[in-house]
């Protein structure tokens, strides 16, 4: 096997239900670099934070094959597995996706199934068969690539300001659309901004693989979400967001 592919092996392997992967969100090779340089045995890329960087919004609003680019910087620039936030594929072919990924040295991928052109998600069918696709086109390429399914289901309500009570209706959407992303050959789930404890115990107990949560401040600790049996946890765009907040701080400081 390749050195790429034995960082998808890795990657793999720590992804263990109830002792999860911890993933602070780099957003260039110099915050990756920090993250290795703190012992954390792998890097995982916020969209956010890269698109930032190369001054565009997030969401695709950066041009695929600069963030891909940045994201290859990043795999370059450290020696342990990196799995990128890929969004929802940059309207890439899967083929055409699959090899982008490779050649940035990705062991991993994030794909999420918000539609933000069109305003609402995709399908669960279509993105099932997409991500089979994606999965069809790493292995006839022997690349083990790690496929992280995004659930976007409690997304658009949490950033349109819903409280708390309003996840436990979203569950049962959001768990046909994990299950369904996991029968497609994605390796784990991500239902981003889940964060009500009764509502992320039932998705737990519905759900047919490992899944990553998102460490909103609001949502379960660490050591309930390894009793619940996250297999990830990230930070997302988090740690940009504190990073340049202290960073503006700084600058008025100086200011006076």
């Amino acid at each position: 096997m390749t050195d790429l592919g034995n960082q998808c092996e890795l990657l793999r392997s720590l992804q263990r239900p109830g002792d999860p992967l911890l993933l602070p969100n780099a957003w260039d090779v110099a915050t990756a670099r920090a993250v290795v340089e703190a012992g954390f045995p792998v890097v995982a890329t916020t969209s956010g934070g890269v698109a930032a960087a190369l001054g565009y919004e997030d969401h695709e609003g950066a041009p695929g094959d600069e963030m891909l680019a940045a994201a290859a910087r990043i795999a370059r620039g450290v020696d342990v597995p990196v799995t990128v936030d890929a969004e929802a594929g940059y309207g890439m072919e899967p083929g055409e996706l699959v090899a982008a990924l490779r050649s940035a040295g990705a062991a991993g991928c994030n794909l999420e199934d918000s539609d933000y052109g069109a305003g609402a998600l995709r399908e669960p069918e279509q993105q099932a068969e997409w991500l089979s696709a994606v999965r069809e086109a790493a292995s006839a390429d022997g690349y083990p690539l790690v496929i992280n399914a995004r659930v976007d289901v409690f997304l658009g309500p949490f950033l349109a300001g819903a409280g708390p009570g309003t996840q436990a209706e979203l569950v049962p959407e959001a768990l046909r659309r994990a299950n369904a992303y996991l029968e497609a050959g994605a390796d784990c789930v991500y239902p981003i901004l889940l964060w009500e404890a009764e509502p992320f115990g039932e998705f737990m107990s519905g759900v047919g693989g490992p899944v990553n949560a998102v460490r909103l401040p609001q949502a379960p600790s660490l050591d309930e979400l390894a009793a619940l049996g996250v297999a990830r946890v990230s930070w997302g765009v988090l740690l940009y967001r504190d990073a340049m907040a202290h960073f503006e701080g700084q600058l008025a400081l100086l200011r006076g």
